[in-house]
């Protein structure tokens, strides 16, 4: 395992609340690299591992903290993209190639939590989260079909990209968001009181959205209210993120992983020599940032801890 600091890697300290978040001595370490576009890393505390996708190569992999080894945990893996734990301890994931929603139970089955919206396929859902009761967030940009390397051609059947909920008692699966571009990734507040959605539709529109958007979460539970531009990427396009306990949110971008305040100052950046696709918190102890760019896996001890696992 490597425990020095990787090469191009490092701090920018925009602002000095972000010195609370970090370890003075601790540095950015690459773990393993080989990849071709490395997403979705979950953490599994049990075991101390992560699995994240190497979606190009269809396989997912699983990073051995205990002994710093890299293995293939599936292929081939249907082009999966992003990956969470349910509170059973539970992969899910959101498959390219398949085009639905998966749930890996404990004694390796697979259970499809969604694959259709009245009666069409989804497009190619792309990341997804968990509510603590059980419902899944999930959603569906075109990019597995736009293009057989991360998925396989096709035409939209429901000619939209929208975020879905899958209901945890009917299954049932219903919109909650109809006017992204190309909606990415998803992550609820620690309080679950606002969900956060990237919209990554300046990946092929120049004048296209790439941002992060906020919305207040009806007391329902069920449905999203009101909502407002969280943050604009300054570097690339925002892709994965997730939250630590204080609220600040962690996310992916161009240059590195940029973290913002909960009331959306950018207050720094953890550097990383290559496009950043997501991140996730994990380690005993919740406070090791992992960090997935596109042939690296990297990861960062920090001063905060992750919300929840996944």
């Amino acid at each position: 395992m490597f425990y020095g600091q990787a090469e191009g890697t490092g701090y920018d300290i925009i602002d000095k609340r972000f010195n609370a978040c970090l370890v003075g001595h601790a540095r950015i370490e690459r773990l393993w690299t080989g990849a071709r576009w490395l997403e979705g890393p979950a953490w599994f505390a049990g075991g101390r591992y992560l699995v994240c996708s190497d979606i190009p190569n269809n396989r997912m992999l699983r990073f051995d903290e205990t002994d710093g080894s890299v293995s293939v945990f599936r292929q081939p893996a249907n082009n999966s993209n992003g990956n969470t734990v349910d509170a059973q301890g539970r992969l899910l994931t959101c498959e390219h190639l398949g085009r639905r929603v998966t749930r890996t139970e404990h004694d390796g089955s697979i259970t499809v939590i969604a694959d259709r919206h009245k009666g069409k396929r989804f497009n190619s859902p792309n990341d997804l989260v968990v509510k603590s009761d059980g419902s899944v967030w999930f959603t569906d940009p075109d990019y597995g079909i736009l293009i057989d390397y991360e998925g396989g051609r096709a035409d939209s059947e429901i000619n939209a990209c929208h975020v879905y909920r899958a209901d945890p008692a009917t299954g049932d699966v219903t919109v909650v968001a109809d006017d992204f571009v190309k909606p990415n990734g998803i992550a609820f507040s620690p309080d679950e009181k606002h969900l956060y959605i990237a919209d990554t539709g300046a990946s092929h529109n120049p004048k296209g959205p790439k941002h992060i958007r906020r919305f207040e979460v009806r007391s329902d539970g069920k449905s999203l209210g009101k909502t407002s531009v969280f943050a604009q990427c300054t570097a690339g396009l925002f892709d994965g993120f997730r939250f630590d306990r204080d609220g600040r949110l962690w996310t992916s971008a161009a240059d590195g992983v940029h973290c913002y305040e909960p009331g959306g100052a950018l207050i720094g950046k953890l550097k990383i020599p290559e496009l950043v696709a997501n991140v996730t918190f994990g380690g005993t102890k919740q406070n090791r940032l992992f960090i997935c760019g596109t042939t690296s896996l990297y990861s960062c001890y920090l001063a905060v801890n992750g919300c929840k696992l996944g």
